[in-house]
């Protein structure tokens, strides 16, 4: 994606990325660990892969706020 994308275009393709991996974890356990090594060789838990998405979601809303502050000013409570 880049900035050419439409945001339409881009709220689809994270949706259908959400429903993808809500399909890939089904019926897993958060203790079940990766078949794929990790960084470092390791073999992360499915507890950590979701917790490692949510602070990556958090942490690019967080830019994206910043960005949206500095161009119209106005921060939120």
């Amino acid at each position: 994606m880049g900035a050419e994308t439409p945001i339409a275009q881009t709220l689809e393709e994270y949706a259908a990325q959400a429903v993808r991996t809500d399909a890939l974890i089904a019926g897993l356990q958060l203790d079940d660990r990766s078949v794929t090594p990790f960084r470092g060789g390791g073999h992360p838990t499915l507890r950590w892969v979701i917790l490692h998405l949510i602070e990556e979601n958090a942490r690019h809303n967080g830019h994206l706020d910043l960005l949206r502050e500095l161009a119209d000013g106005r921060t939120g409570d």
